[in-house]
């Protein structure tokens, strides 16, 4: 048995999930989220938990169990708390900037860099130097946040780039060759 599959999800106050088969609906104060579970999962509520169990015990069934389960309890925390993924831009001139909802980035290149957000991302801009992703669904924050990382990944010699927040750049010793040998 999966020990992530089988701990059942609390449901917060204000919560209401509706399971049709394999469709399941979370609505939450934040939003509302659905999404399609495998067939050989089964999920039910069960006085205010979510409980999901599998129809046998097929290597691939027992795949499925932790994933839908962490996959329902991602869709419940986003209604409730929501995600959020912060970046830093590093580099001299490096800025960012919201003209509207498009985020417009300042990142070395000869033209800024603009970015739309999809429906239901919320992008903000505290400080030039710092982009916060924001919204209910973890795979979409997670998406658009590496989007825009992608626009100018952090370099190993000198760390300039857009870089999560937190995250540990790697660097590198630069040339090592000195003059006067020949």
């Amino acid at each position: 048995m999966s020990r992530i599959g089988k701990k059942p999800i609390d449901l917060p106050q204000g919560v209401d999930v509706s399971v049709d088969g394999t469709a399941v609906r979370v609505e939450g104060p934040k939003g509302v989220l659905e999404r399609e579970f495998h067939g050989n999962i089964r999920i039910r509520v069960e006085d205010g938990r979510l409980l999901v169990e599998r129809k046998s015990d097929s290597p691939l069934d027992k795949s499925l169990h932790g994933l839908s389960r962490t996959l329902l309890n991602n869709m419940v925390t986003g209604v409730t708390a929501g995600f959020q993924k912060t970046l830093e831009l590093v580099g001299v001139g490096y800025r960012a900037s919201k003209q509207g909802k498009k985020l417009v980035l300042a990142v070395g290149y000869s033209h800024p860099v603009e970015i739309e957000p999809p429906e239901g991302i919320d992008i903000d801009v505290p400080t030039p130097n710092k982009v916060v992703v924001r919204g209910v669904d973890k795979e979409k924050v997670g998406a658009v946040a590496a989007n825009i990382r992608e626009v100018r990944e952090p370099e190993p010699y000198k760390g300039k780039g857009i870089k999560y927040e937190g995250e540990r750049i790697r660097r590198k010793a630069g040339k090592a060759g000195g003059k006067g040998k020949k």
